[in-house]
């Protein structure tokens, strides 16, 4: 019991910080008179009433979080930090023409802060600016990863943030730190976030954006998430130079923040060469893009090689970085390049990033050990060690990577069965529970990408939402939760 109110204790904090977050949107619906302002007030009455309330309850816990704890305040919290975020959608009377549901309220803060950018909102440039500030606020917020934020100040709370950073950062080598203390690499890592979104900003902004759509669209790029606030995306601008824009931060954010780190703080670009991941991740949006684009040039679905370029890079560096958007619906291309790109967004960002997907890392290592177990073919007696770089990369590892895979594959066959066997074509089905899972967005069919996810059926929404928490999670962070020997003392 001491042990889960010290759980309890840490989720207090970390809800009261994040629904601070509120007086964002709250200070913008003031400042549009856009009418909105009185769901933002509610939603951070009750959101601080409960986070004080527990605090309040739980205010002599406050010990140290040990690992089996880390894991279960991470899944409270992306249970419960997506139940804050849906109160504006619920309470603002100004969607007008919209049948928001709780169920919808919910997926699109799930949506949100997982930076999945699936949305169920129709006729969203008709929305309050400040109700998509907010969503892309949510996006943002959940780019890095909102627990990284939070280990950041833990410190000063008497929370330890060690085991919380593990449960929360993506990817299989989850030990490694940039500084000593775990504050200090969340607050690196965040320095560099914040000021690459900073940048991010000013070149939509000179590519031509207001300000209001220079932020809401650099929220969504940096955090690789995909809301826009137009129904058609970027199509909307129709701007090579807002495209380009998107293509190269995409493409940032979809670098290990680590290997930025290292080239800010040693002044080198050698770091993005001796990164094991970064020099594959760019080649593949290189050549998947110039592939694309060659194919759309001489299939004779554009007339020019330039825009074969424009719509073919954008579209593929979007899909393959997990982002999402969208210039053109590339649905009406031949129907294996839309299936390409999707398949590239299932592992091409890097570990670190924002990204989702299995991440490119992965792949690497069981390409790695794939060419090993064939040298122990031709050589029974040899030693073939698994190297990223110069380091043995050591066996648990390979093997947690392998069974990450597996259920990965598992859980997209289970998912999408459940969405076919309630009513959904297998096409919409089957790249509904993908999108969802690699955090991508739009899929095929149904929910592509000038459509949405407001089709479905609440059920259908559920294993979405679900889907996409342990997508977010890397699975084991939540399925471990469902395992008897968790409770067990």
């Amino acid at each position: 019991m001491r042990n889960i109110l010290n759980v309890l204790h840490a989720l207090s904090l970390t809800m009261l910080g994040f629904s601070t977050i509120l007086l964002f949107p709250l200070a913008v619906s003031l400042y549009f008179d856009d009418g909105a302002h009185n769901a933002f007030l509610l939603s951070l009455g009750i959101a601080i009433g409960v986070s004080a309330a527990l605090w309040k309850f739980t205010r002599r816990s406050r010990d140290e979080i040990n690992p089996r704890n880390g894991l279960l305040l991470v899944s409270l919290v992306w249970l419960v930090f997506p139940l804050i975020a849906s109160l504006p959608f619920v309470f603002d009377a100004y969607i007008e023409g919209q049948s928001l549901t709780f169920t919808h309220a919910y997926y699109e803060a799930m949506s949100g802060l997982t930076t999945t950018g699936a949305s169920v909102l129709n006729n969203i440039s008709s929305l309050p600016p400040s109700v998509n500030i907010w969503r892309v606020t949510l996006i943002w917020v959940g780019g890095m990863g909102i627990l990284v934020m939070a280990v950041a100040i833990m410190p000063l709370l008497g929370v330890g943030g060690h085991q919380i950073m593990r449960g929360e950062i993506p990817g299989p080598m989850k030990e490694e730190k940039l500084t000593p203390r775990i504050a200090g690499t969340a607050k690196a890592l965040y320095a560099i976030y914040i000021s690459a979104s900073t940048l991010c900003v000013l070149c939509y902004r000179l590519a031509g954006l207001s300000w209001y759509d220079a932020w809401c669209h650099a929220a969504s790029t940096m955090a690789l998430g995909g809301f826009s606030i137009y129904d058609d995306g970027f199509q909307h601008y129709d701007s090579p130079m807002v495209d380009t824009v998107a293509c190269v931060f995409m493409m940032f954010a979809g670098i290990n923040f680590a290997t930025h780190y290292n080239v800010f703080r040693f002044r080198s670009l050698r770091y993005y060469v001796t990164c094991p991941e970064t020099k594959i991740f760019v080649a593949i949006l290189l050549l998947g893009g110039l592939g694309v684009s060659a194919w759309l040039y001489f299939d004779g679905v554009y007339p020019t090689l330039t825009q074969s370029l424009r719509f073919g890079m954008f579209n593929t560096i979007s899909l393959a970085t997990t982002t999402g958007f969208a210039n053109t619906d590339y649905l009406h291309w031949p129907v294996l390049l839309p299936v390409v790109m999707l398949l590239l967004g299932s592992f091409c960002s890097s570990a670190g990033s924002t990204g989702g997907g299995i991440k490119l890392i992965r792949v690497v290592l069981i390409a790695k050990q794939i060419r090993a177990e064939l040298r122990k073919l031709l050589h029974p007696h040899a030693i073939c060690p698994v190297k990223l770089g110069r380091r043995i990369v050591p066996p648990p590892i390979i093997s947690s990577i392998m069974a990450f895979v597996i259920l990965f594959v598992i859980m997209n066959v289970a998912l999408t069965g459940l969405m076919v066997m309630s009513g959904l074509d297998f096409a919409t089905a089957s790249s509904a529970v993908f999108a969802s899972l690699t955090n991508i967005g739009p899929g095929l069919g149904e929910v592509g990408p000038m459509s949405n996810y407001s089709g479905l059926s609440n059920f259908q929404m559920w294993i979405c939402t679900f889907a996409m928490l342990v997508g977010r999670l890397e699975f084991f962070t939540v399925l471990v939760l469902f395992t008897p020997g968790f409770w067990k003392k």
